[in-house]
């Protein structure tokens, strides 16, 4: 082996024993003129047989023959050369020799002459005084296991170790400068870096740079190099010599910690099942594959709870997430929400029965199972090259989710064992983020379920009004909260309209509203004012919050917290399609907005009356005549408050949406929430919106009777003649029956005069007035009772029957079905 030695001593003493020297001469072809007894004695060759032989023929090393031309330009630039060299005894055994090469020119005139180079050798054991030669380090240096090159100040390659000729042959390197041996990016880089050691003689060190290998351009690896400038002995700049040590092990356990860095801070940013898998093939491509597809199970899309352990059979799988370095995947042949087609015996199936990741480092494209699954996927492996798969089970809490597979082409290379464990790992990761997904996509489901039960699914205003509602709650992603709405239908072809607000937000929120919504419909149904029904809450409520709050105080003392306080607001209002009559009354609830036929819009005063659960003061009602056609508007806060408004320009702008007739309610509600929601809202917020309707003359028939027992003949009579002009012939008997029996027991039990009513909308309902607060029950007559029966006939006739009271007395009412 031959290697430079650039900073040579001043004194050949100094480099070998001189005792021991063997000289020779060389012609400018390099062919041995001169031999002397000491060379002979060092190498064996005798003169005859060398002599005007070419001196590359006492190399040990064949190879060494290519750095001799450069050894030659080395000299004639400079002043000599100086290195080790590999020479072979004429016995076959390898010596390895100090060289020093030194110019000799024959005299002439002008100091020209034939070119000749004086070689001095020695052998390389131990210098005067027991110190190494430096120049025995030179066959260490060139089986080094790092990679080092020396150049001259041209940045031409003079030698290389035996490293840097694996990564670039000699014959490529030699002679030639680096930016015709590098790459262009490399070369700049390295050329910067040189010229400044020339320049300042100071070392640059460690610069990190990645290069394709020379065997597969395809493949990276990651390098740090060091530079050091090389001295001739008048302390001038000769040269420059580097140093390349291979760092990829090193980049890539960086390059791996990196990436699941980032994927600790880009997997699981959303609570979405389908999102956290596209996350996770985000975050894969393109550091560790070229395609990734991640494929979830059925019912964890949904939420449900997957079964502990392997997933056996074929189940359903779904596309959830997948990226390539192609643009747009073409390579998937699925979009996001398809389901997956797979036999029992895919790899994808296997991965999953067994629970382990399944790895193919070389894809056999004719008979890898991989391949040969679909006549598609074989078609795509070939068409975008891949070489390499790889499936990982997606688990996590001991439950299988689903599974991701890896795919590479040449760009990176076969999966190692390296690149599993970091797949592996990724995948881990995000199967937790993915199952906190699932667990609170099934709690959403759940909480949005438990919302749609307790909020009216469809608004029946009957022949009284038509309705029509919006709920936004601030709780977005579980979908629910405290607010809530109703539209009522009661006796005598009138309804209730009701809306709430319930302290705070969420589920606890939304079971109270639950809570309190069926407390209303109940207290309803018994036909209580506005005013006495918000009593009656009032003290449900006082009851939840005392329970509430014993509970609370227990939790809250051993959470080292205070307990919160549970209220709600509330407005109840009903409306008589009769009298045309809207009674109202509310409990610290925002006033409805009233808007006229015409288009003006009134918010009337109405008693505002304490919050529900507090009972410090009664509520008072107050009763509307509304002309048919106007719009009740019942809202909660949420509508109209907002962090950067308050609830006058709140107000101001909800009269303003209103003030616009003649539109549906569809219309009006959409135009009201664009106005009022420019962003989602803090707090939940409703919106009912109701127009009235009135019952005109033919619908409705009333006759005063006086309490004589005499007159049951002519009620029934009145009655039967009514319906026969409304065309309910088929009823008159069953009605006859009714009117008998309830104006009978009005005479009989009750004092004052006596009103009958008839009303046909969409049912039939016969009403009778009298003064008495009595309330009439239903009892069952023995065999032998001449009475007692007629209440039971009448429950019998009709759909439903009932009482309700009046400021001036009671009213029994009776409901049939228009086809008997």
């Amino acid at each position: 082996m031959m290697t430079s030695q650039n900073a040579l001593p001043d004194r050949a003493g100094q480099a070998c024993d001189m005792a021991k020297a063997a000289t020779a001469e060389l012609d400018a072809r390099g062919r041995v003129v001169t031999w002397t007894r000491a060379a002979e004695r060092l190498l064996g060759y005798p003169a005859a047989e060398i002599l005007d032989h070419p001196a590359t023929e006492l190399l040990a090393v064949p190879g060494d023959t290519k750095r001799v031309a450069a050894v030659a330009e080395w000299c004639r630039a400079g002043d000599g050369w100086g290195g080790s060299v590999a020479a072979r005894h004429w016995d076959g055994r390898e010596l390895q020799l100090a060289v020093q090469v030194t110019p000799v020119v024959n005299g002439a005139a002008g100091g020209t002459g034939r070119e000749r180079w004086s070689v001095l050798a020695l052998e390389e054991w131990r210098l005067p005084g027991g110190g190494f030669n430096q120049l025995m380090l030179e066959p260490f240096l060139a089986h080094a296991p790092v990679g080092m090159a020396v150049l001259d100040i041209s940045l031409r390659y003079v030698w290389v170790n035996d490293v840097l000729e694996r990564l670039i042959p000699l014959e490529r390197r030699l002679g030639r400068t680096v930016a015709e041996v590098l790459p262009k990016l490399e070369a700049e880089a390295f050329e910067e870096r040189m010229t400044r050691v020339l320049r300042t003689g100071s070392p640059v060190m460690d610069y990190e740079f990645r290069s394709p290998t020379y065997a597969d351009p395809s493949q990276e690896r990651a390098y740090s190099a060091s530079f050091f400038a090389l001295e001739g002995p008048q302390g001038r700049h000769i040269g420059i010599w580097y140093m390349v040590i291979d760092v990829t092990e090193r980049w890539r356990a960086q390059e791996r910690l990196a990436l699941l860095n980032d994927a600790s801070v880009r997997i699981g940013s959303t609570l979405d099942v389908t999102h956290t898998a596209q996350e996770l093939a985000d975050v894969a491509v393109p550091p560790l594959a070229d395609f990734v597809a991640v494929d979830l199970l059925d019912s964890v899309i949904r939420g449900e709870e997957p079964v502990p352990g392997p997933v056996g059979g074929t189940p359903t799988l779904r596309r959830s997430g997948q990226q390539s370095v192609h643009e747009g995947c073409p390579e998937a042949g699925l979009d996001i929400g398809e389901a997956v087609r797979q036999a029992p015996s895919s790899p994808v199936a296997r991965c999953l029965l067994e629970g382990e990741s399944l790895v193919e480092p070389i894809l056999d494209v004719e008979n890898s199972a991989w391949a040969t699954e679909t006549p598609e996927r074989t078609a795509v492996i070939r068409e975008f090259g891949f070489r390499s798969v790889m499936v990982a089970p997606i688990k996590a809490r001991g439950v299988t989710l689903g599974a991701a597979t890896f795919v590479r082409s040449r760009r990176l290379g076969p999966f190692v064992a390296d690149d599993v464990r970091l797949a592996e790992e990724l995948v881990a990761r995000a199967a937790v983020c993915v199952d906190n997904a699932r667990r609170y996509t099934r709690e959403r489901t759940a909480a949005r379920a438990m919302q749609r039960n307790l909020l009216p699914h469809e608004l029946t205003g009957g022949s009284a009004l038509e309705a029509a509602s919006w709920y936004f709650p601030a709780d977005a992603p579980s979908g629910v909260g405290g607010d809530w709405f109703d539209v009522i239908p009661l006796s005598g072809a009138r309804v209730a309209l009701v809306v709430g607000d319930v302290v705070g937000h969420g589920i606890n929120a939304a079971a109270t509203m639950g809570r309190l919504r069926t407390a209303v419909r109940t207290l309803a149904n018994l036909d209580l004012p506005p005013d006495e029904l918000l009593a009656r809450l009032d003290d449900l409520v006082i009851g939840m919050v005392e329970t509430r709050s014993t509970d609370a105080a227990v939790e809250a003392e051993n959470a080292g917290v205070a307990a919160s306080f549970m209220g709600a607001t509330c407005l109840y209002a009903v409306y008589d399609p009769v009298s045309a009559k809207c009674t109202m009354a509310r409990a610290s609830h925002l006033p409805p907005a009233i808007v006229d036929p015409d288009g003006t819009v009134d918010f009337p005063e109405l008693p505002a009356g304490p919050p529900l659960g507090l009972g410090a003061m009664p509520f008072e009602s107050v009763e509307l005549e509304l002309a048919e056609g106007s719009l009740i508007t019942l809202y909660t806060n949420g509508l109209i408050e907002a962090c950067d408004r308050d609830i006058g320009v709140g107000l101001s702008r909800l009269r303003t949406a209103l003030a616009v007739p003649g539109r549906t309610l569809k219309e009006i509600g959409e135009h009201v929430v664009k106005a009022l929601l420019t962003s989602p809202p803090s707090d939940d917020a409703a919106l009912l919106l109701a127009r009235t309707r009135a019952l005109g003359a033919h619908q409705v028939a009333s006759w005063d009777l006086p309490p004589d027992p005499a007159l049951v003949a002519g009620a029934r009579t009145l009655a039967a003649r009514q319906l026969t002009e409304w065309g309910m012939a088929d009823l008159v008997f069953t009605t006859e029956l009714i009117v008998s029996e309830l104006v009978t027991n009005a005479i009989r039990h009750a004092t004052g005069p006596i009103t009958l009513r008839l009303i046909r909308q969409d049912v039939l309902i016969c009403e009778v007035f009298d003064a008495s607060s009595t309330s009439p029950r239903l009892r069952h007559a023995r065999t032998t009772d001449e009475g007692g029966r007629g209440l039971f006939i009448v429950a019998q006739l009709t759909r439903r029957w009932g009482t309700r009271y009046t400021p001036t007395g009671k009213i029994i009412w009776t409901e049939q079905n228009l086809t008997p």
